[in-house]
């Protein structure tokens, strides 16, 4: 069964001197329980998919489903319910709020929802990422890495069925960047996540069941 489906998907930015077709007809299919790492060069076209996977941008043709849904379709208000309940994301710029604390980060996407959070789970998570003595400090009292593992807790935190992420060990060191993939790795095989990572680390891409690389705006 597919969980996430690009159907002759491409993407042409018209904002430049000269129109950039970053995406070109792509097809690709992303089965329920799959962990896929998309690799490519710089401007190869590699998070232009997550974001269009994201429902952050828009194909200017063809049709992306998830779970059946082509969210192409959806307003903006329903894209944003939609991406709240069923994908979790993790991206370079951690997108901590400054004035929460890091265990009110981590729970604030399940406040907007009305969800109870698991704090078992989640106290789980933290210890896993190494931030467990963290809950109580401000994002500014975290170091890079500490912020990335802060903003990985959150993305798994509702337990989504969908996670895409952006480079997500990219302000790590060696060790926590193994241990962060080592996790991504168990919640795709515990909780069945489909999970969908962007990375230029060859090491990190092969904890993926299968790699799809990208070059100039098609699949290899």
């Amino acid at each position: 069964c597919i969980c996430i489906s690009f159907r002759h998907v491409s993407r042409v930015f018209m904002d430049c001197p000269e129109p950039v077709a970053a995406l070109k007809s792509i097809d690709l299919d992303i089965k329920y329980g799959e962990f896929i790492s998309v690799t490519g060069t710089s401007g190869s076209g590699k998070t232009t998919l997550l974001n269009l996977a994201a429902g952050l941008d828009t194909p200017t043709g063809g049709d992306i489903l998830i779970d059946g849904q082509c969210i192409s379709d959806l307003q903006q208000d329903q894209l944003t319910v939609f991406r709240r309940r069923q994908i979790g994301m993790v991206y370079q710029n951690f997108n901590l709020l400054d004035i929460l604390n890091i265990k009110e980060n981590i729970t604030f996407p399940l406040e907007l929802d009305g969800t109870l959070a698991d704090w078992a789970y989640i106290l789980k998570l933290c210890r896993m990422l190494g931030i467990a003595q963290k809950l109580d400090a401000l994002p500014a009292q975290l170091s890079g890495g500490e912020q990335q593992k802060a903003a990985i807790a959150r993305a798994l935190a509702g337990k989504p069925a969908i996670l895409l992420a952006y480079e997500p060990t990219v302000s790590l060191d060696g060790k926590s960047g193994l241990d962060v993939l080592g996790l991504l790795k168990s919640m795709n095989q515990e909780l069945g996540q489909t999970i969908m990572m962007v990375t230029h680390h060859p090491q990190a891409a092969q904890f993926a069941d299968r790699i799809v690389r990208i070059e100039d705006g098609r699949i290899l």
